[in-house]
């Protein structure tokens, strides 16, 4: 299994704190910043390969990744066109490091506890993390989900939906399925939209389960009131 973790974004939402690297090399706590702190858990649950989507500050991004002290093995695809494009023209970048493998993926903005990535990773089948004791978020990610698995995932969804965030584990089988449609999307030139998007159009026959974490966290961060209230959720975890 390889990881895959989408770091192309500028995340400008951010202000100061992105003004000299991006946002996934924001301070949390402990040392560890966003980025460093997901590179543990990841080598922790026994991920020896990490694929990395660059974009903003990418030589920034590749120099704090080598200085870091683990054994993971790094792979940089470069998105050239970052600030005029979505994730979903990063993942087409690493399309041939990604074929034929289960993947673990995740944006680069999401802070999780440990147990959540190591419960998804043991999940038998292909999932992406929900959680039912949350709140619908106005803005952001909610998945649809009918029988146990996801049918669409975006922002516009509140019936039958529950929150959401992108970090999948993806068998094989369905990672082809999903990829090959996102490649299908960008060589048409979709490419400002999420991979969700692609997702959304195969779900009878890319079965995703929906994992309910419930109340654990997993969640980005995407402003300086999120960095907060994360700060917040990581002192209750020991």
């Amino acid at each position: 299994m390889k990881a895959l973790i989408l770091n192309s974004g500028m995340g400008s939402r951010m202000g100061k704190y992105t003004k000299e690297h991006p946002k996934c090399m924001t301070d949390l706590t402990d040392g560890d910043t966003i980025l460093s702190r997901q590179l543990k858990m990841l080598e922790q649950e026994g991920i020896t390969d990490v694929i990395i989507t660059t974009g903003y500050f990418r030589d920034v991004l590749i120099d704090y990744c080598n200085s870091l002290n683990t054994s993971l093995n790094f792979k940089f695809v470069h998105n050239d066109i970052y600030d005029k494009t979505n994730y979903i023209y990063s993942i087409y970048c690493a399309k041939e490091e990604l074929v034929d493998q289960d993947i673990i993926m995740m944006h680069g903005d999401l802070v999780f506890e440990r147990s959540v990535l190591h419960d998804i990773l043991a999940f038998e089948k292909s999932c992406m993390k929900v959680s039912s004791s949350l709140a619908l978020p106005e803005k952001d990610f909610k998945a649809v989900v009918f029988d146990g698995t996801v049918k669409k995932v975006g922002v516009e969804f509140f019936d039958n939906a529950m929150e959401a965030q992108a970090l999948y584990k993806l068998n094989k089988a369905e990672w082809a399925k999903w990829l090959n449609k996102i490649c299908e999307f960008c060589e048409s030139d979709k490419r400002t939209c999420y991979a969700e998007k692609a997702l959304n159009e195969i779900t009878d026959d890319c079965i995703i389960y929906a994992y309910d974490v419930k109340d654990r966290l997993c969640a980005e961060i995407d402003t300086p009131e999120d960095w907060e209230a994360v700060l917040g959720k990581l002192k209750s975890i020991t």
